[in-house]
Formats: structure tokens, sequence, C-alpha cells
């Protein structure tokens, strides 16, 4: 059987590791990476064995599908040559950066029969993988997702750099429509919000509130919902979870019933380009599709509209004080 031939572009600190697991997987050929760094491209290539293209377009002639690992600003005109090159793509979240510019990219995938997924890696976390069968029509969903601060994703607001992953668990346990979004946020450490709070809610009556911030001391990755019968929690960091149920008790009352979950020790980027690679050569659905990743970004930008909102009323109190 052969292999199918894939490439990386962008090999810093997410694609870096892109590269390390295609190199591993069975059924796959990497044959080559290209980064807007020559000598970072050349390290990545002799690590793995194999080629640092100098540009884009000679790697595309050489592949069948691709990981895009650039910043954000440049998601949409990588990938929309990719796709036009008609080579299947995996993109790391966000999709782009306008929902203009997802929409796009979603209908030249349809138009080039090509693969688009969307590198929401949080949905292949094995604690996730887990309690999953347990959500059903959550009606509080409470998400925290807190950083120290680095540079990298800075180029982006909080909400495109760490709040998206949220949004998009948040969709995937499909709340229906988006009724109000109210947001609050402050710029930091950067020019763009570094903290963020959103509640959004939803025509099923669904609530979710959603905290992110890449200016804290400790990191914090943890989803709790609240449903009819249940109360799940999970800590994406340490895999693990509980889910405490209501039961019949002996008395007048319900006793409350604790179960606690551990996810497994895979590796949730490789769950996801193993997904990737089965998507393209069983024909099954993307985990994560593009419309799924041009969701999450259209609920993004309703967030950011809504602290960009509050921010100008803040400044606006703040200077008639």
């Amino acid at each position: 059987m052969n292999k199918l031939r894939v490439g990386v572009i962008g090999v810093g600190h997410l694609g870096k590791h892109h590269a390390r697991l295609y190199a591993s997987l069975p059924g796959v050929a990497l044959v080559g990476v290209t980064d807007a760094n020559p000598e970072r491209a050349r390290l990545m290539a002799e690590q793995h064995g194999t080629i640092a293209y100098p540009s884009l377009t000679a790697l595309l002639s050489d592949i069948e599908a691709v990981s895009v690992a650039v910043p954000t600003s440049a998601h949409y005109p990588v990938v929309k040559s990719c796709l036009e090159a008609g080579v299947h793509v995996l993109v790391e979240k966000p999709i782009a950066a306008s929902s203009a510019e997802a929409r796009d990219l979603v209908d030249v995938a349809h138009k080039r029969s090509c693969v688009l997924q969307v590198g929401h890696v949080e949905r292949f976390n094995p604690i996730i993988r887990a309690v999953r069968p347990r959500i059903q029509r959550p009606a509080f969903i409470e998400c925290h997702r807190l950083a120290p601060f680095g540079e990298r994703g800075t180029d982006v607001d909080v909400v495109l750099d760490l709040m998206i992953h949220d949004l998009d668990m948040v969709l995937s346990f499909d709340p229906g429509p988006v009724e109000e979004v109210r947001a609050a946020g402050v710029a930091v450490l950067s020019p763009n919000i570094d903290i963020a709070n959103a509640r959004i809610a939803f025509a099923s009556g669904c609530v979710a509130n959603l905290t992110a911030s890449r200016v804290s001391t400790n990191r914090m990755r943890r989803l709790r919902v609240f449903q009819r019968d249940a109360y799940i929690t999970v800590d994406y960091q340490t895999r693990q979870g509980a889910i405490l149920r209501r039961v019949a008790g002996a008395g007048p009352r319900p006793t409350i019933e604790a179960e606690q979950v551990q996810g497994s020790d895979d590796e949730p980027l490789k769950l996801e380009l193993e997904a990737f690679v089965r998507a393209i050569t069983d024909g099954t659905p993307p985990p994560v599709s593009g419309e799924d990743g041009a969701a999450a970004l259209e609920l993004a930008q309703q967030v950011t509209d809504a602290v960009s909102a509050f921010v100008r009323r803040h400044e606006g109190g703040e200077s008639r004080g």
C-alpha cells in the first residue's frame, strides 16, 4: 500500500510536533517541511530524515496532505493555496482570522473535494473522550483556561488564542443557536486583550460562562458541565474527571453518587493526526470539520465584539470621571 505523502508548513512551537508525529505514523510518509525560517526548517528536516523545501509552492507539488502551523494572520492565504492545489489540510486553530475567510476556505475545500480539518486538539483529549458520552443537554457550562504570559500567540487576542478551544468544545455539545453574548476583557501585557470573560446564552436555555487569561501565574484548563441529573468536571491537564449523579436513595431524598474518571496516556495531537489521515484514506468525515472551525471562529468574533464594546464603555466611563 502506498503511503500518504504529507508535509508541514511552519515547524515552530506547534508544527515541530506535527512533523515528529507524522514521521512516526504508519501509512504516512513525511515528504518535507517548510518554514519562514530556512534554518529551522533545515534542522527539523535533518532530525526526521526528510527534506526542507525552499517554498510553499515547491512543497505542494510533492504532497497529498499538509499540516499548516503558521501564525493565525497567515492561515487564510496559506490554507487557500494548499486547497487550490488539491492538497488536504489540517490547519491549527483558529481556522482563519475572520469569519469571511473561514467561509471561503470551507467553500474552496468543497469545490476541490479536499478534507479540511481544524486543530481544536482538546476534542482529542482522552478525558473528554471518556466523559463525552455522559454529557447530554447541558444546562450550564463553565470553562477556565489560564496560562502565564508568552510572546507566542500575541498576534491575536486571548479569545482567538485560548478561549476558542473552549468555544469549540461548548459548541460540540450542541447547545443550539446563540441568543446573547456578553463579555468583558482587558489588555495587560500585549496590545491585544489578555484576559476575557464571556457569558453566552443559547436558545436551548443552556448558559456557558468562559474565562481565558494569558497573564496568570499558574496554568489551568478546566471544564464543568451541569445538567439535570449530573455534574461533570474535567481537568484537561491531569486528564482526570468526576461524574456526580443523582440516584434514588433509601430515604425521602435522592443521594449523590460520585464516579472518578481517568483519561488514557494517549497524546491528543497524535490522535488528531490519525483522525486526519483516516478522513483522507477512508473517506470518513473529519472529527473537527472546516464548518466546525468556522462556527467556533464566528462565536469567537461575537465574543471579541462584545469585549470591544465593554472596553469602549469602560474607557468612556474613565474619561468622564
